[in-house]
């Protein structure tokens, strides 16, 4: 999952690059650029084809950026963004705490106590650099279990 959210971020930098023009015949261009190269073998395409002339487009002709991403992984059967709610099958301990997924270095979690829904919804703010996180209401001990990119854990790949 993680490789996907790389190829994901490689790809954004083309969708800034300027279009040129030119009118000479020989143009050089980069090896990247050339059609052995990107012959599906490179990142996601995030740009939609768009639609005939005289139709109205689809969700997958016209959708662009992070909601093509996700339209693709859903079509393919992924769900991209994990949205399914953490499990929590017991009070996490500090000894033995939950452990939170994340392809980034901090991520919100919502405790709802164990059993679930014993309290109301608390938000922590769960990073890489604190060991251990407790609820205030429940004591359930969370942790996180990064796998993202390292270069974000020390701002190399932070951008906002």
């Amino acid at each position: 999952m993680a490789a996907v959210f790389r190829s994901f971020r490689t790809a954004l930098p083309a969708l800034r690059r300027p279009v040129v023009v030119s009118s000479q015949l020989n143009v050089a261009r980069a090896f990247s650029m050339s059609a052995i190269r990107s012959a599906g073998h490179g990142p996601p395409q995030l740009l939609g084809p768009g639609a005939q002339p005289g139709k109205v487009p689809t969700d997958e002709e016209q959708s662009t950026g992070l909601e093509r991403f996700e339209l693709l992984g859903k079509l393919e059967g992924v769900d991209v963004f994990d949205m399914k709610p953490l499990e929590v099958t017991r009070l996490g301990t500090v000894d033995d705490p939950i452990a939170v997924y994340s392809l980034f270095p901090e991520r919100q979690v919502g405790c709802t106590g164990f059993p679930a829904d014993s309290h109301d919804t608390i938000w922590l703010n769960v990073t890489h650099s604190l060991k251990n996180h407790r609820c205030p209401e429940c004591g359930s001990v969370y942790t996180m279990n990064f796998q993202g990119d390292e270069a974000l854990l020390h701002g190399d790949g932070h951008h906002h």
